[in-house]
C-alpha cells in the first residue's frame, strides 16, 4: 500500500536491511512495531518492500516525532533484538520531503 501523506514538508525515515536466516519472532515483532508506530504522535504512514534487501519507509511530521519514536521503550527493545538476531546489516536515512507528486488511475 502507498502511504497517503500530507502536503510537504514532512520527513521520511528510510530503513534498508539485510536479514539473517533467523525468523523466530521477527514477523510478530514487525507487526507489533507497525501497530505501535501508528499510535505515535506525528506518524503519517509507512511503505515497505522486501526482496534481497528489505526497505521500509516511514513518514513523520517532524524530527521530534522521529526522535520520540526512536526513544520509545518497546521500539528500543525491538531494535536490540534486530541487531542480535534478525539483521546482518541495516542503514537508516532521515530525509526531509520538500516536494512530492504521484499518479493514480
Amino acid at each position: 500500500m502507498i502511504a497517503n501523506t500530507p502536503k510537504p514538508p514532512y520527513y521520511a525515515v528510510v530503513f534498508s536491511a539485510l536479514r539473517t536466516d533467523i525468523d523466530e519472532g521477527y514477523l510478530e515483532t514487525a507487526e507489533k512495531m507497525e501497530a505501535l508506530a501508528k499510535l505515535q504522535k506525528g506518524y503519517l504512514g509507512m511503505e515497505s518492500a522486501r526482496n534481497d534487501v528489505g526497505i521500509t519507509v516511514s513518514y513523520w511530521e517532524s524530527l521530534e516525532a522521529i526522535l520520540n519514536w526512536k526513544n520509545n521503550a518497546e521500539h528500543t527493545l525491538a531494535r536490540e533484538k534486530g541487531r542480535t538476531l534478525w539483521y546482518k546489516k541495516y542503514q537508516l536515512r532521515i530525509c526531509k520531503v520538500e516536494r512530492d507528486y504521484g499518479f493514480e488511475k
